[in-house]
């Protein structure tokens, strides 16, 4: 049975009719044959597209930084407004929302806690219950399944815009399952409407769905990216290179300082399962270390079904810093609109992650310290799962 996405089935039903729709979206909100949700309810006749809001990177997902950009635009060919949800604002207005019957959220999550769109979701449920707009969500794949979960879960002290409820770092939900899950469960309390996908299974990755692949934001441009990013996701809280700035970003990783091959061969020794580490050699166009030569590795995933993410972006980092204490360095702030936290602890949901890589702890050891926390998260995951 092919997967049918939940724009599809919303554009089949009749919740749209003669109402007028706001749109949160970005270039992978797209269907099965590429085409993309806004033009499919700009041509229809029986509603009218009022209003088009983008997520981080923006609407048209052309910003590369994963800074604060600023913002709004007006588009020439549906003439109305897009409203950036990643500037002075991260949540609509009462002004943004005016005049609006209904709020549409279709987009693309990648499986982690950390991926600013759940969050922008999260923002939205809460303007429309503030202003009484309803919110109908098209839920789409995890693309790295929906049966594994993985990570340190959320601590509150550290809630930010990369995350903002006490879920674990690989949580194995779509957004619509997450939108139920912070509505209800952690009681935003928005009138909400999931529309479910039909054909989709919790072992599918998304080269299982038959549907195309088009990149949710600039660093995410496959499905080998997205496999990689729970745990990978972490180097962007230290001084070494995640990849930005190559054709690979999340699966390269390294430093001007590391020997790639010494590197590589420390973390086969481990035996990371589901996980070879070959040495490579690169150079950065931008963002960290841009135009030096780079020495680290390449992730290749040989068995997605034993891959642990989060564990091996725990011991890569870990090895990085065994291997040149001295260079390795934290990411100082600012980071995501935080002024304040160290980066490292507002991506892994707390300082403990931080402290356990300090005290040399062993990552398979600091993977069981997030094995009871994960523990209590999945009954309550349980009551929202759609499949």
């Amino acid at each position: 049975m092919p997967v049918v996405l939940g724009c599809d089935r919303l554009l089949e039903s009749t919740l749209l009719q003669n109402r007028r729709v706001g749109l949160v979206s970005n270039p992978a909100s797209i269907d099965r044959h590429l085409q993309h949700t806004a033009d499919r309810l700009a041509s229809r006749k029986d509603l009218t597209l009022a209003a088009l809001f983008g997520p981080q990177h923006g609407f048209h997902a052309d910003v590369q930084d994963n800074m604060v950009q600023t913002g709004h635009a007006h588009d020439q060919r549906w003439r109305v407004p897009i409203y950036s949800l990643y500037s002075e604002t991260r949540e609509p207005t009462a002004e943004m929302l005016a005049g609006l019957d209904v709020l549409v959220v279709d987009l693309q999550n990648v499986g982690a806690r950390i991926y600013t769109f759940i969050s922008t979701m999260a923002n939205c449920l809460r303007a429309a219950e503030r202003h009484g707009v309803p919110v109908i969500v098209c839920d789409r794949p995890n693309p790295i399944g929906g049966v594994e979960v993985e990570g340190p879960v959320l601590d509150p002290v550290f809630e930010s815009f990369v995350g903002q409820f006490p879920i674990p770092m690989r949580h194995g939900m779509t957004i619509g399952e997450l939108a139920r899950l912070f509505n209800e469960h952690f009681g935003i309390g928005a009138k909400l409407t999931v529309v479910a996908m039909a054909g989709w299974r919790r072992d599918m990755y998304w080269d299982d769905t038959g549907l195309p692949w088009v990149m949710p934001s600039p660093n995410m441009p496959t499905l080998d990216t997205a496999i990689v990013y729970p745990g990978m996701v972490l180097f962007e809280g230290t001084n070494l290179s995640e990849g930005r700035g190559t054709t690979r970003p999340f699966e390269i990783s390294g430093a001007p300082w590391i020997d790639g091959r010494t590197l590589a061969e420390r973390m086969n020794e481990a035996a990371i399962p589901g996980a070879w580490f070959r040495p490579v050699g690169f150079e950065p166009t931008f963002q960290k270390h841009a135009r030096k030569a780079c020495g680290g590795c390449q992730i290749h995933v040989t068995d997605r079904r034993a891959f642990k993410p989060v564990l091996t972006g725990v011991a890569l980092v870990a090895e990085y810093r065994r291997l040149d204490p001295e260079r390795f360095a934290w990411r100082h702030p600012p980071y995501e609109y935080e002024e304040a936290k160290w980066p490292i602890d507002i991506l892994a949901g707390s300082d403990k992650l931080r402290l356990q890589i300090e005290a040399d702890v062993e990552a398979r050891e600091i993977a069981e310290s997030w094995e009871d926390e994960v523990g209590r998260f999945l009954p309550v995951r349980e009551r929202f799962l759609l499949y």
